[in-house]
């Protein structure tokens, strides 16, 4: 059995990679008090104060340090949609980003919902508009990647869902906490290593 160190500052994670390939029979859609919003060329502080509080909790930090230009390029593409999930009261609860450039794949480049609603039954509503939207003219596999950051049940979930795993990897990357982009206590699933001194002159 291979051991990997991983330095104190750093977080290592293992991602699958999902596919569909086989658009899932026509079925009632679920209920749910919630509601899918088209955002069309959002604007970006908007765009990244849901993907933070969405995300946030599960380590999501990629769409805060890209530059302002390259995260603009891709939401407002015009083979990328991005929705909202909205609550009875129109408060922002989730995350939907589907990305058709690369066809005949599309992929659920985000997907979720706050942790909240965790075990309510609102994740099958989500998929389901998901899939309504995914499965279109010119698409023949459906994409999605999860991580062991996230919660434990979403690789179950996908699986459950349809999916079916082709790929894993093992990614590492400096702990977005360290460096200020993520609250310190974000993803308490996950602690903080505190480096020791040495470590600290290891990295100079």
């Amino acid at each position: 059995m291979a051991r990997v160190v991983v330095k104190s500052h750093k977080i290592a994670t293992v991602v699958t990679y999902l596919e569909m390939r086989v658009r899932p029979r026509p079925a009632p859609l679920p209920t749910a008090p919630l509601r899918l919003m088209r955002w069309k060329a959002p604007a970006l502080e908007r765009y990244r104060t849901l993907f933070r509080r969405v995300g946030e909790p599960w380590l999501w930090f990629s769409r805060l340090v890209l530059p302002d230009d390259e995260v603009s390029h891709i939401i407002r593409h015009e083979a990328v949609e991005v929705y909202a999930v909205t609550d009875p009261r129109g408060i922002e609860i989730g995350l939907l980003e589907l990305d058709f450039r690369a066809l005949p794949a599309c992929s659920l480049a985000f997907f979720a919902l706050v942790p909240q609603l965790t075990g309510k039954g609102f994740g099958h509503w989500l998929m389901a508009q998901s899939l309504m939207l995914a499965w279109r003219k010119g698409v023949e596999v459906v994409q999605v990647h999860t991580c062991t950051l996230d919660h434990p049940n979403a690789l179950g979930f996908y699986l459950r869902s349809g999916f079916v795993a082709v790929r894993r990897e093992i990614e590492t990357f400096d702990d977005p906490r360290a460096k200020g982009i993520l609250a310190q206590d974000a993803a308490p699933h996950v602690p903080m290593i505190i480096p020791k001194p040495a470590d600290i002159s290891a990295r100079s």
